[in-house]
């Protein structure tokens, strides 16, 4: 098929305004009238919050380990139908991916699998002519990965600009953006990153565009736009066309607590007859009446106060689990489904949650952070291979010597002792993270709710 023009907006290393670009990028594209399509490589959940914001069109994540070749064309396939253009964000530096190896896993190991051109985002704040020799590494590292252009972001001044646009004539790529140092556009971080778009406040939310539109006034986007790889990619099936009949509904938590999701997950539950039933364990006083629940991660260590002050909500997800509902908690699901989450912020009261899993979350300094594999054997999905990631500033304690665990760690963590996925009745709680790529997840937890209905 005839892939729409698209572009891949990496950095050098993180940390040099990639996300900042990128979005800015998306805004500029969408004010000549673009449709865009936003895609960020790797797992990351927040990143694309900021995206969907500015583009008004659900971001999608593409990552190698979790889905797959099969996997990262088939949902890019299917995110471009009805779109103009696709600006995908790239995750860490350009070439960093699963280990020191190889490109696996990285930005560029996506990019070429789209074979799509990458725009190198460069923090020039430090120096001026050694900027030419770190970009002429990243273009002969890999001669497969095809980088097209620069930005430079944090430039000083003119003097600083004229600088760097000398010592760059010798590598001969185009500076299609030179960004000047602002420290009035720096996004509001948290300790796992970027705060969602969906938490911050109205104010904040427009301050994001003036930044996104602020960077974009310093961008060539025509030369953007005339860089972007247009080549054929291979046909793959829309798979929006093989919906089946409703079957079950699943209550999906979705709150200021409650956020990372995959749009990808999302839209295979319903591919495979489920109706979302979106519900607050902040707001909301009972879980909503479903066959099934996900609580996907998020923080719920920050309004913690607020979780446990709805104890309504508390005793009706306990009795949920009780009753034997598949539930499933991801991350932050697993948190909230312990008896207590401690130490945010040195706080040394323990917020009572939901106490279906019978141990404590105790936040920590230290940020675990893996790619995961695992032999899953237990409830909701069954028995299966995982691939899947980790990222979190807790540690699971005071586990009962009873607790029964679904996965057996090959590769990450996990909760302890190289296991994962609390077993509760027909509840699976993990601190693993999973993309739906894999056809049998979603269809397996279908299944397992449609079980539970017809009980």
């Amino acid at each position: 098929m005839q892939g729409i023009p698209r572009v891949v907006v990496a950095g050098v290393t993180s940390g040099v305004g990639k996300t900042t670009v990128a979005v800015a990028v998306m805004h500029a594209l969408r004010k000549k009238g673009f449709k865009v399509q936003p895609f960020k490589v790797g797992p990351d959940f927040i990143d694309p919050s900021h995206h969907t914001l500015v583009t008004g069109r659900q971001s999608r994540n593409l990552d190698a380990w979790l889905m797959r070749k099969k996997g990262v064309l088939e949902s890019f396939s299917n995110a471009e139908q009805g779109a103009d253009i696709a600006v995908i964000e790239g995750v860490m530096g350009l070439y960093d991916g699963m280990s020191g190896r190889d490109n696996y896993a990285s930005t560029a190991h996506v990019a070429r699998m789209l074979d799509a051109p990458v725009v190198l985002v460069v923090d020039a704040g430090k120096a001026a002519r050694s900027i030419a020799a770190v970009v002429l590494g990243f273009t002969r590292f890999d001669k497969n990965t095809k980088i097209v252009g620069v930005v430079l972001n944090n430039v000083a001044g003119d003097r600083h600009a004229s600088y760097l646009q000398e010592a760059l004539a010798k590598v001969k790529l185009p500076i299609v953006g030179m960004v000047g140092r602002n420290k009035e556009i720096r996004m509001e971080e948290r300790h796992l990153g970027l705060v969602p778009a969906q938490e911050l406040h109205k104010s904040k939310r427009a301050a994001l565009v003036k930044a996104a539109r602020c960077v974009a006034d310093q961008i060539d986007i025509d030369a953007v736009i005339a860089l972007c790889g247009r080549s054929p990619l291979p046909r793959m099936i829309h798979l929006e066309k093989e919906k089946e009949k409703e079957k079950v509904r699943i209550a999906v938590a979705l709150d200021e607590s409650f956020n990372f999701y995959y749009a990808d997950n999302l839209d295979a539950l319903r591919r495979h007859g489920a109706r979302l039933i979106f519900f607050s364990p902040i707001h909301d006083r009972q879980v909503p009446g479903a066959d099934g629940a996900v609580l996907g991660g998020g923080f719920p260590e920050v309004l913690a106060d607020q979780l446990e002050g709805n104890g309504r909500m508390i005793k009706s997800m306990a009795k949920a689990v009780g009753e034997g509902m598949p539930v499933y908690g991801e991350c932050g699901g697993l948190m909230y489904l312990t008896r207590s989450i401690s130490g945010y912020k040195g706080e040394k009261k323990r917020r009572k949650m939901v106490g279906a899993v019978d141990a404590d979350t105790a936040m920590t300094a230290r940020l675990t952070l893996n790619y995961t594999e695992a032999q899953c054997d237990g409830p909701v999905f069954g028995r299966t291979l995982l691939h899947g990631h980790e990222f979190h500033y807790s540690t699971i304690q005071n586990i009962a010597q009873d607790s029964k665990f679904a996965y057996t760690m090959k590769k990450g963590s996990g909760v302890a002792g190289g296991r994962d996925g609390f077993i509760v009745g027909n509840s699976l709680a993990a601190y693993m993270h999973l993309h739906f790529a894999n056809d049998r997840l979603p269809r397996m937890f279908v299944k397992s709710c449609a079980s539970y209905s017809r009980r």
